[in-house]
């Protein structure tokens, strides 16, 4: 028997009347369990009756990276969730869940991605551009998606992952640190195309659901009742679980920072959304350099633990984009 995974499993459930398709993955970081637990609550309920599909295609992914799972850990052998592609020449395990995973997800119309964070703070929405024609990533569903976003239940959203993540990429080039083998792909603007953007690259749309801390026992209910409400958005169950959101905030990502060395350190254990006011003190380099906030807005995806070369933590400003209120 191979030490590896050998497959990957989905589910898909096909409604009798024709309706979207939609798509629902869990645990493609293997540590981020509640998108699984979600799933196969709902795969359960369908499979015994108690729910049942009205109309379209839903198709549910509970272990999209079944070796991190494996592992219990966040990738396999490198993240899945960057560089998502298809590859001729798959080079790891993540390149030939991909080749299985790319087709699959452009046989639906609508992405919700399952996932939580490492460290503490309230469930949020990666939403992705607004509409545009151009290089990076052109759309021209965000209302779509934004009614999506709206309806699942959290109120914060975040915008800007992609040209974010792309200038990263600008300053990651000149810096010695990235140059590491093991770090190579990070220094690949592609490498910042996840499932969302590749879902998005093949004509549909859908969000991240960040449901919670890992370990926070709530996070698999977020999960699981923001399915229902997808569903229920897309007519495809009768019911919410939960109503959408009245007011939704959104915050925009205006830059990443690397970690350069293993002893550049946090001030502080900083959480996602952690405010920041001018000149606050983040962090301190291994040479002493200390790292402060230029402008005042928040600290997202601080990662005490990330690799040289790699993302040490993100900051978002207020955006100015209005998404309007999900159903009650």
């Amino acid at each position: 028997m191979s030490g590896q995974p050998t497959a990957l499993k989905s589910v898909t459930f096909h409604g009798l009347e024709p309706g979207p398709r939609l798509i629902v993955l869990g645990a493609v970081h293997g540590n981020e369990l509640c998108g699984t637990e979600a799933t196969e609550r709902l795969q359960a309920e369908l499979e015994s009756g108690e729910r049942e599909l009205l109309r379209g295609t839903l198709t549910l992914v509970p272990r999209t990276n079944p070796l991190a799972v494996q592992r219990n850990q966040r990738m396999g052998e490198r993240n899945l969730n960057r560089n998502l592609r298809v590859t001729e020449d798959p080079q790891d395990f993540e390149d030939r869940i991909a080749n299985r995973l790319c087709p699959l997800l452009a046989a639906h119309d609508v992405l919700l991605d399952l996932h939580s964070f490492h460290t503490g703070g309230q469930p949020f929405i990666m939403l992705g551009p607004r509409d545009n024609d151009g290089e990076l990533e052109p759309f021209a569903q965000a209302a779509e998606e934004q009614a999506l976003a709206a309806c699942l239940g959290p109120r914060r959203m975040v915008e800007g992952w992609l040209d974010t993540y792309a200038r990263g990429v600008e300053k990651r080039m000149k810096n010695p640190n990235a140059s590491h083998r093991a770090q190579i792909l990070s220094t690949d603007p592609s490498y910042g195309i996840g499932t969302t953007e590749y879902m998005r690259s093949q004509g549909g749309y859908g969000v991240t659901l960040e449901c919670g801390q890992h370990d926070d026992p709530q996070a698999p209910e977020v999960a699981y009742n923001a399915i229902i409400n997808a569903l229920a958005q897309l007519a495809m169950l009768p019911r919410r679980a939960t109503p959408g959101q009245a007011d939704p905030e959104v915050l925009r990502l205006v830059e990443v920072i690397d970690r350069d060395h293993p002893d550049d350190a946090f001030a502080r254990e900083w959480k996602s959304f952690d405010p920041l006011t001018r000149g606050d003190l983040i962090g301190v380099r291994a040479d002493g350099t200390e790292v402060r906030a230029p402008e005042d807005g928040f600290i997202v995806f601080p990662n005490p633990n990330s690799l040289p070369g790699n993302e040490w933590f993100y900051r978002a400003e207020f955006s100015d984009r209005e998404v309007p209120p999900g159903p009650q």
